[in-house]
């Protein structure tokens, strides 16, 4: 479908984050109840058979379009319950941890959540194993470059649902000399800014900003650039910490630009012609948001079903028109160069190396626990504090 025959973002709820293509250099019910810290090697391995009955889906906002979830529907036989209650990985994790400490995944057979959070939830025994015969469409469309990640080597426990970028997300008619993160600093941009709380998007960013590498950034590093945030943030500089939901400030004027999500800004477009993503002058961070089956899961075949249903190329295509970023699945842009060629060639869409170029895997802090919690804790003072 064309951007004019989208459903209108901001007359919804949220917007979605969301989210690599192939151009990307990246490198049944379950068991019993898993405590804080009990680690993956007792998981389960989800089961498999024949589909039917109901399917519960946990998604971040706005991250599929209505007519997929209609067609599989009608194709399967599966009764799809789709929830967009994922706002943020570490609010989402607060939400389900006691219920999957205890084995319960809260009805849901599939639930999404980016790298680092879907290895995080693995470590602790929280998510079931994938069985690949069961994936045979996916693995068959599933890019190269996603085939075979650091945190989940071989797909044991994530499948990408969609990848993107997190960089500037400017309304260029107020604010149209915003290009570096270093610019939300300006003092004449003073509470119009915001930044995500996400720790593993927002920091990092300011660290490239000031020429650190976040991948080679040492544990200092990290909590000096929490504490230029936290200035600021005494400062009024920044007016609050966000979710999905920094667009909505955006299109009414209350923000002028946003840490924010490569995705969001295309759909903004919809409502406001000048909301616009701009890649910030020192790179982007870039990353995945995954599809698991928890602990506990009902009707994890119905999930295997729907997994496979949206790797299919034709039906990734009409998911990737509406949500606008980046595909896991071989075969879209071709696809999409015969329906939309716009979409089919916007860097948003389909990066370049050149356009990726200064853009970083997203990073999480350096060190031992006791070194990751001290960031942590940092961060969480500044952001809920």
């Amino acid at each position: 479908m064309s951007m004019e025959n989208r459903r209108s973002p901001l007359k919804l709820a949220l917007l979605s984050v969301a989210g690599l293509a192939a151009s990307l250099v990246i490198a049944a019910c379950g068991g019993g109840g898993i405590s804080e810290g009990t680690d993956s090697s007792d998981v389960p391995t989800a089961a498999a058979g024949d589909a039917s009955g109901t399917l519960n889906i946990s998604n971040w906002p706005l991250y599929i379009d209505e007519k997929t979830i209609s067609d599989f529907e009608k194709e399967s036989g599966i009764k799809v319950n789709y929830t967009e209650d994922v706002n943020s990985n570490t609010d989402f994790f607060g939400k389900v941890q006691p219920l999957l400490a205890n084995g319960d995944s809260g009805g849901r057979s599939i639930l999404t959540v980016t790298d680092w959070m879907s290895e995080r939830m693995w470590d602790l025994g929280y998510l079931q194993k994938l069985d690949p015969d069961a994936l045979k469409p996916v693995f068959n469309n599933l890019i190269p470059s996603l085939q075979d990640p650091a945190f989940d080597p071989g797909r044991t426990y994530s499948i990408p649902w969609q990848s993107g970028m997190t960089g500037l997300v400017v309304r260029t008619d107020l604010a149209p000399e915003i290009k570096s993160i270093n610019d939300l600093f300006d003092p004449k941009y003073k509470g119009k800014i915001t930044m995500l709380d996400e720790l593993r998007d927002t920091v990092p960013l300011v660290m490239k900003a000031d020429g650190v590498d976040p991948i080679n950034a040492s544990t200092q590093e990290w909590l000096d650039a929490i504490d230029k945030i936290k200035q600021a943030k005494n400062d009024g500089q920044i007016r609050r910490f966000t979710g999905n939901d920094y667009v909505q400030d955006l299109a009414k004027g209350d923000v002028v630009a946003a840490v924010g999500w490569s995705g969001d800004a295309v759909q903004a477009q919809a409502d406001n012609e000048n909301i616009e993503y701009i890649q910030p002058e020192q790179g982007c961070m870039i990353w995945s948001d995954n599809m698991s089956i928890p602990i506990g899961a009902p009707n994890s075949p119905a999930a295997y079903e729907f997994m496979n249903y949206v790797y299919e190329p034709e039906n990734q295509a009409q998911i990737v028109e509406y949500v606008n970023y980046i595909s896991p699945v071989s075969g879209v842009k071709e696809i999409l160069a015969k329906e939309d060629p716009a979409l089919a060639n916007s860097d948003l869409i389909f990066p370049s190396e050149e356009f990726l170029a200064d853009c970083t895997n997203q990073v999480s802090p350096p060190g031992d626990e006791a070194a990751k919690r001290e960031v942590e804790n940092a961060w969480v003072a500044v952001t809920k504090g």
